[in-house]
């Protein structure tokens, strides 16, 4: 762990380096590229081949997709423990997406026409599930979760699967409760690959959801454009700001949970008061000893930092221009604080809201922007499985008063057949971009027609 102080000769240097910009290593980008044309030209021999590479099993394209009988053995080999978080988990992510789903609407325009927007679910989307030796149960319900609640009639997962062919029951389950009408025991770029340009086996989706390791956001980064993509998540983020009355037992709890991601986990702490900061420093070690991966932890938190800053307005400059995962507020008084947050993935209020509870059941997806890409885009939400479309609709009288406007627009621009396109509508013939009237419907014709 790292501890730097306000007070430090170079601390507005020690936190530009905090900043990070999420860019790929020329490696991952040249191996991601290579996978992907191999899957366009080879299709499910290449999909298989790097499969099996990269730690999968040995299949056969007839054994990629998983079975209704291995679905419907996974849910009955669940305990009864297993079927009510997956439930709560489920009803409370298919709640809040419904919340977030947007409507269609319609209104007038000033000049009386009909505008509007409608919202349709997309009609295929790839998911991609992390699994192997660690199935993230709870990425597939808060992203198979929310394309439910949007209604997308064809929900395609891919996750990987042990060297022996397996998938995590826990996963299939939710994957099946959550409606996902295709499963794949296929991961890593080659998926991402398979679900944007398809292959025998996978048919091509619209767009691609869900988190992986960095081949995968890669892949996702190289094939937007021929698929959409919803965000680029990278390591795990978690940034507490705390106060002197902060727990420090579960402020060091929260980045240690956080830190069981992986090594490339950013953890942060901003507290006004050396007190509580070497009170969380001394828990850390205490939980750290406590873990079933202590070593893992120790990696993880090496590259921890400890900020002591001067006041509240400090660590929200700082927080703000870091723009984290995860923000954990756990002062006296988080809801004025989080009115002058702007760039958090999502924010915990108050240090009895553990950020794990977002993690695992809130509701919200925990699918976030990382590498400070917060600045710009939020995490994932129900309206991100709808497609816009808007509506427009005029009859004679709005066209009539929208003639004027549009004959100008037509002037400046240059673009008489725009002009000409409305004026004909309204028996009247344009010249240039100047609309002239005609003294009877007979002139008109006769005029239009020549």
């Amino acid at each position: 762990m790292r501890l730097i102080s306000y007070k430090d000769r170079g601390f507005d240097r020690s936190l530009a380096e905090l900043n990070r910009q999420a860019e790929p290593l020329a490696e991952v980008r040249e191996t991601v590229s290579e996978i992907i044309a191999d899957i366009r030209k080879k299709g499910d021999v290449a999909l298989l081949a790097y499969t099996l590479k990269f730690g999968g099993p040995k299949i056969s394209s007839a054994k990629i997709r998983v079975t209704p009988e291995e679905i419907k053995k996974a849910r009955a080999s669940l305990t009864p423990g297993v079927k009510k978080a997956l439930a709560a988990s489920i009803a409370n992510v298919t709640a809040f997406a419904k919340k977030s789903l947007r409507k269609n609407w319609s209104m007038k325009n000033a000049q009386g026409a009909l505008v509007g927007e409608r919202f349709d679910p997309l009609p295929r989307v790839g998911l991609y599930i992390p699994g192997g030796t660690a199935a993230l149960v709870s990425s597939a319900i808060m992203t198979c979760g929310f394309a439910k609640a949007a209604g997308v009639p064809e929900i395609v997962a891919v996750t990987p699967a042990a060297a022996d062919g397996k998938i995590s029951p826990a996963l299939l389950a939710a994957l099946d409760l959550c409606s996902a009408t295709e499963i794949y025991r296929v991961g890593g770029a080659q998926a991402i690959a398979a679900l944007a340009y398809g292959t025998k086996s996978i048919r091509p989706v619209t767009k691609i959801f869900g988190p992986g390791n960095a081949y995968v956001v890669e892949a996702k980064r190289q094939v937007f454009g021929r698929v959409g993509i919803d965000l680029l998540p990278g390591p795990s983020e978690v940034l507490v700001i705390a106060d002197v009355r902060a727990n420090p037992v579960w402020v060091a709890a929260d980045l240690l949970a956080q830190s069981e991601h992986g090594v490339g986990s950013v953890v942060v702490l901003l507290s006004d008061s050396d007190k509580l900061i070497k009170a969380v420093q001394k828990e850390i070690a205490r939980q750290s000893a406590l873990s079933s991966r202590p070593e893992h932890l120790a990696k993880a938190m090496a590259n921890a930092v400890l900020v002591l800053v001067r006041d509240m307005v400090q660590a929200v400059e700082i927080a703000n221009g870091f723009s984290a995962e995860h923000v954990s507020l756990a002062v006296r008084k988080p809801e004025l604080l989080a009115t002058k947050l702007n760039s958090a993935g999502g924010i915990f209020l108050g240090d009895i809201s553990p950020v794990a509870a977002g993690d695992f059941l809130a509701g919200p997806s925990h699918e976030l922007p990382t590498g400070g890409a917060g600045k710009a885009f939020a995490g994932l939400t129900a309206e991100q499985f709808q497609r816009r479309t808007s509506i427009v609709r005029y009859d004679i009288a709005s066209l009539k008063k929208s003639l004027p406007f549009i004959e100008t627009f037509c002037e400046i621009e240059g673009l008489d057949g725009h002009g000409r396109s409305v004026s004909l509508r309204l028996g009247k013939y344009t010249e240039g971009c100047r609309i002239s009237g005609f003294s009877s419907d007979q002139d008109f014709n006769s005029r239009a027609l020549t």
